[in-house]
């Protein structure tokens, strides 16, 4: 089990952060140059559109892709010279839910808990424990796959709470779910708040609106713009959030009208 660095997670400093890659004989550069600075404890969101390089961005941070060029480091460790104690202090939520469908919610807490290093009773511990923070109270002895998606999503999420790690990656979360699961997920989640650092990718504008503290926005591999939902606004002159990101996202904020 890995053992946080303070009670509000880890902080998170990005520099110089690149990712270049050949594809179909061509050069792609996936990231560009990326400086971040995300605090302990904070909720941060990391949005862009399709191929803005965010998943890219994640996975350098999270050590499954090493980088090019510049790095980062994550609760004071490098995540290129020290990724064996990046990994030791973080955590990914997956896209798509990696529960073992054959286990019941428990089984899999515990089985994820003993493959983290925990002795079996401290697994079950870790268990009990993180199925009363996310409510999994009634479904504990339900097989996986009996649960509905959000159900399955909120295990997921358990899953990888279970670890105590500093930083939770979620990668869209809330995916596929209809409005009222959705709801209930983000009502989870903003437990974490101050707790863990988390970063949110999302393709759901509201929930990275409802959620953060702040948010970064990426297109073409680079960082067009970043603050809280107010100040994205200001910055575009824009009432709603949505349509504040739209024009960043397209590369227009701060270019006036044409």
């Amino acid at each position: 089990m890995s053992t946080a660095q303070n009670a509000r997670g880890a902080s998170i400093e990005v520099q110089g952060l690149t990712k270049i890659y050949k594809s179909r004989g061509k050069t792609v550069t996936a990231v560009d140059n990326l400086d971040l600075s995300v605090g302990a404890g904070e909720f941060f969101s990391l949005l862009g559109v399709n191929g803005a390089g965010k998943t890219t961005t994640i996975k350098m941070l999270s050590c499954l892709s090493v980088p090019t060029a510049g790095t980062a480091r994550i609760g004071g460790f490098d995540i290129r010279t020290q990724a064996d104690k990046v990994r030791q202090i973080i955590n990914v939520s997956p896209q798509n839910t990696a529960v073992a469908l054959n286990l019941t919610v428990r089984e899999n807490l515990e089985l994820t808990a003993g493959l983290w290093g925990a002795a079996k009773a401290d697994a079950r511990t870790a268990a009990d424990r993180v199925i009363a923070e996310l409510g999994l109270g009634k479904t504990a002895d339900s097989l996986a796959r009996t649960l509905s998606g959000g159900w399955q999503r909120r295990l997921s999420i358990a899953m990888a709470l279970i670890t105590e790690p500093s930083v939770l990656f979620l990668d869209e979360p809330t995916l596929g779910l209809d409005v009222l699961a959705r709801r209930e997920l983000w009502n989870v989640i903003q437990k974490l708040k101050g707790r863990v650092t988390v970063i949110l990718t999302t393709h759901y504008l509201e929930e990275a609106e409802a959620l953060s503290d702040r948010i970064g926005i990426m297109a073409d591999g680079q960082l067009h713009a970043l603050g809280t939902v107010s100040e994205l606004c200001a910055l575009t002159g824009k009432e709603r959030f949505e349509d504040a990101f739209v024009e960043i996202a397209s590369g227009s904020a701060g270019k006036g009208e044409d």
